[in-house]
């Protein structure tokens, strides 16, 4: 199968089975299948026995979901809207080249600060989670140094959910 690149020239691209990619990324064949049933991924291409075949691109987008998925802790929906809004954003940049039109230019970039809004508002939520997250596991961290305080003090470990006289805060 051969792609045209960014320069419009025709360049050979080397496809790979769904073996391969899963080999290649981490992922299981299933979570890759899972991935184009939700509208993620799209292979490159079918070979004549019908099997998925799949480009160094594909390679890119799938370690691109992995990392947003696994590193970042995004949903897939999250993630199906972050590369929605890219692949937009791409399609727009090309558009507002292609045109000397002040109005259509005008409508490109007001999409395109729609579509940025909307990531740094995903980004802003997932950083809430994440010190939401941080502030219990630091509150879990006090409860457990006040029982290695109540220890080390030698008095019985205090229970915040039973009464304790002997301990002090």
């Amino acid at each position: 199968m051969i792609r045209p690149s960014s320069t419009d020239t025709k360049v050979p691209v080397r496809l790979l089975r769904i073996q391969e990619v899963a080999a290649e990324t981490g992922l299981t064949p299933r979570a890759i299948r899972y991935y184009e049933e939700m509208g993620l991924l799209a292979p490159a291409g079918r070979s004549e026995g019908a099997y998925r075949l799949y480009d160094t691109e594909d390679l890119d987008r799938l370690r691109f979901i992995r990392g947003l998925r696994d590193d970042a802790g995004f949903s897939l929906a999250e993630i199906r809207q972050l590369l929605e809004d890219e692949a937009a954003r791409a399609h727009n940049r090309a558009r507002f080249r292609e045109t000397h039109d002040d109005a259509e230019r005008r409508v490109i970039v007001l999409d395109a600060l729609e579509r940025v809004d909307r990531q740094v508002a995903t980004l802003r939520h997932k950083i809430e989670r994440l010190e939401a997250m941080i502030a219990e596991a630091e509150r879990r961290r006090g409860h457990l140094e006040g029982h290695l305080a109540d220890i080390e003090a030698g008095r019985p470990p205090a229970h915040d959910h039973l009464p304790n006289p002997a301990r002090r805060s």
